[in-house]
């Protein structure tokens, strides 16, 4: 399957922090709803505790651009994550290299 990944960067306030997280679960209900969502993850930077990637894995740009942006799921996940939409800092596209692999931590207990 070709995939395309889409990185979105937040910059949250540490006082918002909760009410994001907690949008993003409601609006992670219409992700794992999408069938052209493969898998997502929101991950807060341990240095720099106001930053957040999330990071949608897409079956393709045009199965999120013209599938997911226009289906029956995006009204719901838009509504959810809607008041943080300014705080965005960046939101594009990467297409995966052949550069990937597995640590030795995957392999132990």
């Amino acid at each position: 399957m070709t995939t395309t990944v889409e990185y979105i960067r937040y910059r949250i306030a540490l006082d918002d922090q909760q009410a994001f997280e907690d949008a993003y679960t409601r609006a992670a209900e219409a992700l794992a709803a999408s069938p052209e969502c493969v898998d997502y993850e929101l991950t807060r930077c341990s240095e720099e505790a106001e930053r957040y990637i999330l990071r949608i894995r897409w079956t393709s740009i045009d199965a999120h651009l013209n599938g997911f942006r226009k289906g029956e799921h995006f009204p719901a996940f838009f509504t959810a994550i809607r008041p943080y939409v300014t705080a965005i800092e960046e939101m594009q596209h990467y297409l995966p290299t052949s550069v990937a692999g597995t640590g030795k931590a995957s392999t132990e207990s």
